[in-house]
């Protein structure tokens, strides 16, 4: 089975520095197959046959052996993945004018609820919920007024691990 593996809060602003070649020996190490990473922020993409709580398992095993700070890790499958993505309106981008992102839920967030916990002025963001995750498109000139910043001191910011629309969809497999 194809699985995706998102690490939360490394290589991000030259702190809780790992090589993405390091990561991708180590998933190597673990008799995963097809391993190949996607851009620094941390993304692996990989095959194994075990089901995903023990592929889970045996990543954080490896991960504690080998850093010295604790790396938040979501493993999810392909198929996952890409029913996050297909949820995504079309016309949502990246582009001058908007911006959309994608919010992975950790297991103790995920719910619909979650959204109404967020700080955002939601008078100016399109946020939805998926099983798994949470997106939004904010059109560019509104990104002040939505108190999008100060997602990243909330409570919830440390069970998600966040990224653009175009990472998305290219993990989901529409990129490749």
């Amino acid at each position: 089975m194809k699985y995706i593996a998102l690490f939360r809060g490394i290589n991000v602003g030259g702190n809780r520095k790992v090589e993405m070649k390091k990561l991708k020996l180590l998933f190597e190490s673990l008799k995963f197959t097809e391993v190949s990473t996607y851009i620094n922020s941390g993304n692996i993409i990989f095959e194994s046959d075990k089901e995903a709580k023990t592929v889970l398992s045996k990543i954080l095993t490896v991960l504690e052996k080998n850093f010295d700070f604790e790396i938040p890790t979501l493993v999810k499958t392909e198929k996952e993945m890409k029913k996050i993505a297909d949820a995504i309106p079309s016309e949502w981008q990246n582009d001058p004018n908007q911006r959309t992102d994608v919010a992975y839920l950790f297991p103790d967030i995920d719910s619909k609820k979650t959204i109404e916990q967020l700080p955002f002025q939601k008078d100016f963001v399109d946020i939805r919920y998926v099983k798994g995750a949470i997106f939004w498109n904010i059109q560019k000139e509104n990104v002040n007024k939505s108190q999008l910043a100060k997602l990243i001191s909330h409570k919830l910011y440390k069970s998600m691990t966040i990224r653009n629309v175009n990472t998305a969809r290219f993990l989901a497999g529409e990129g490749k």
